[in-house]
């Protein structure tokens, strides 16, 4: 039978796995955004999004844990509880890396977005400018007399 510490422990121990995951996956993302590869960001974004609801899971599981006295829990060894520490404190460190990897990503995308407007609008111009250029020519119907005098 498992303790609610070993409950905890594992609990952490998923909570790391995911959010080590999800800082793999996030620069997988901004190599994608650099490469303009969208194809492969839609899927790492799928992956992530998967990851973000077992994280969501696995916080509302923590929650009982989050009001108890850590010194009133039960553990099997100081060994154990120091790992779950180091884990819990590691899980922070990724958290704020994958934040980080986020803002990066937000940035990198909106440059691109704004680099294609400005493409875009370029565009728009030159046609323009061509447009102003290119000979008009007013197509009138022809007039031929068919009108014949005997």
């Amino acid at each position: 039978m498992t303790t609610e510490t070993e409950r905890l422990a594992s609990l952490i121990e998923a909570k790391h796995e995911c959010l080590r995951q999800l800082r793999e996956l996030g620069q997988k993302q901004l190599e994608s955004i650099a490469s303009a590869d969208f194809s492969l960001l839609i899927k790492i974004l799928a992956a992530k999004q998967r990851l973000l609801t077992d994280i969501q899971n696995i916080e509302r599981q923590l929650d009982p844990f989050r009001n108890q006295p850590p010194e009133n829990r039960d553990w099997s060894s100081t060994p154990k509880r120091e790992h779950c520490a180091s884990l819990a404190g590691q899980c922070e460190s990724l958290l704020k890396a994958v934040v980080a990897q986020e803002k990066e990503s937000e940035r990198l995308l909106t440059k691109q977005r704004d680099e294609a407007a400005q493409q875009l609008q370029r565009a728009n111009h030159a046609s323009q400018a061509r447009g102003a250029y290119a000979p008009t020519t007013d197509y009138l119907p022809s007039q031929i007399d068919l009108c014949s005098e005997t």
